[in-house]
């Protein structure tokens, strides 16, 4: 992959350059720093000339991104955030202000890149990574929120030294690229971390492995439960954050679905106090962001009677979040389950925590090459939970049939994949706005 020797862009719309992009590089995914943190000096990208916030984790780190941006929007900071994956549009990824960046930027950006590439050959991912920074410099944002695409260590994003890291959480997924265990797994996640500044680790038992490495590069570590944490009591519209030497009493409950999310407030309140010398924060900023953060297909409610939530669930540890979420929403009726996964997906591991929330199963494989294919996954599912499958054509139509057998009482759980929730929020399946649920 070359740059060509005519001065005009390679292409002119988004479109032709995702295309581009998606066969340009030899492996889809390609995990180093080397070729990305090259392209990135020749762009004078580095080192950034804001506070940087990195965000890593096996689960909640879109839910903990969403948080730091609404918490930064509300307190008056211009804020560059980038996500991965994107649901519907790719613009999702690359949002300045709580706004996803149109077409012709991202364009502009992306040409930036091919002249300074020269040879190098870069990913789609890390064309995406570049483009952000690239935009976030330009606009001369206050504070950037940057989500690790895969792992940490490797991954493009990893190329800023992050002035807070944060990993949410460690379960097992990818294990191809990052390893069989979470101790592997947590290593690689720890790789944001850097010495002498703030990193925050929102899982109860973080694996030796990331502790040690924190540790021995004199990272200031932040541990859930030792050094900050949720304080929920009896009380649903208020809690209280406990972090070192400071408790924020009155808190609004989050507005994103699920008792995870206390969690994955706490981490992001964590960091937000760290960087409060360069960033000054207000309670009442940190309690608007909590209550008008947004992330579609996180424990999202599409309508009620029947009740029909999505949820980008995809791997065991998700689906332990899942379960509690369910369990936590009274629900007189059954509960049906729309399900699509990617094949090299664990999928006893994401059906155990569910068996006994689950009473009717449809499955479906999305529209991806990467999908498990229906047949397979409906006699995956009816091995282990003895219960009637069935397979569909088309995720459409497995939300269909879910829908029109569910009772009013019934409530219905679309999961399994972002590609899977993406079909169904793309689809004609939302009633009503809901009224009095938060995170929708």
């Amino acid at each position: 992959m070359t740059t060509p020797a005519f001065a005009g862009p390679r292409h002119h719309t988004l479109a032709a350059w995702l295309a581009w992009q998606e066969q340009a590089h030899t492996r889809a995914i390609d995990l180093g720093l080397e070729r990305v943190a090259e392209v990135a000096d020749r762009l004078q990208l580095r080192p950034a000339p804001m506070p940087v916030v990195i965000v890593g984790g096996t689960n909640g780190k879109g839910s903990t991104v969403a948080m730091l941006e609404a918490i930064y929007l509300a307190a008056g900071y211009r804020v560059g955030c980038y996500t991965s994956p994107h649901l519907i549009h790719y613009n999702e990824r690359i949002r300045i202000d709580g706004r996803p960046v149109a077409d012709a930027p991202i364009c502009e950006a992306f040409a930036a890149i091919d002249r300074a590439r020269g040879e190098i050959s870069l990913s789609y991912f890390e064309f995406g990574t570049l483009a952000a920074l690239w935009l976030f410099r330009r606009e001369r944002v206050d504070v950037m929120v940057l989500e690790v695409g895969l792992g940490g260590r490797l991954d493009a994003v990893n190329i800023l030294d992050a002035d807070v890291a944060v990993v949410t959480a460690v379960g097992i997924d990818h294990q191809a690229f990052l390893g069989d265990d979470r101790e592997s797994i947590g290593f690689e996640k720890a790789g944001i971390f850097r010495g002498g500044r703030v990193a925050v680790c929102g899982d109860a038992d973080p694996p030796a492995r990331l502790l040690a490495h924190a540790d021995g590069i004199g990272a200031r570590l932040l541990l859930a439960g030792r050094d900050f944490a949720p304080l929920t009591g009896s009380r649903t519209d208020t809690w209280q954050y406990r972090g070192v030497g400071l408790v924020l009493e009155g808190l609004p409950a989050p507005a994103l679905s699920g008792s995870v999310q206390y969690r994955n407030a706490s981490s992001a309140i964590t960091a937000v106090v760290s960087l409060r010398e360069r960033l000054p924060v207000t309670q009442d900023a940190v309690g608007r962001g909590l209550a008008t953060a947004r992330l579609p297909g996180r424990f999202q409610l599409l309508r009620e009677a029947p009740a029909l939530w999505v949820d980008v669930a995809h791997n065991p540890q998700g689906a332990e979040s899942l379960a509690l979420n369910l369990l936590g929403v009274p629900c007189r009726g059954r509960t049906l389950a729309v399900m699509g996964v990617m094949a090299d997906k664990d999928v006893e591991g994401i059906l155990h925590p569910l068996l006994e929330v689950i009473h009717d199963w449809h499955v479906a494989a999305p529209r991806t090459e990467r999908a498990l294919e229906a047949g397979v996954l409906a006699e995956r599912v009816a091995v282990l939970t003895r219960q009637p499958v069935q397979s569909h054509a088309s995720v459409e139509q497995a939300c269909r049939a879910a829908l029109a057998a569910a009772g009013p009482e019934d409530r219905i759980i679309v999961f399994g994949s972002f590609f899977t929730v993406a079909e169904v929020l793309q689809g004609e399946f939302s009633g009503p706005p809901p009224a009095g649920r938060p995170g929708l």
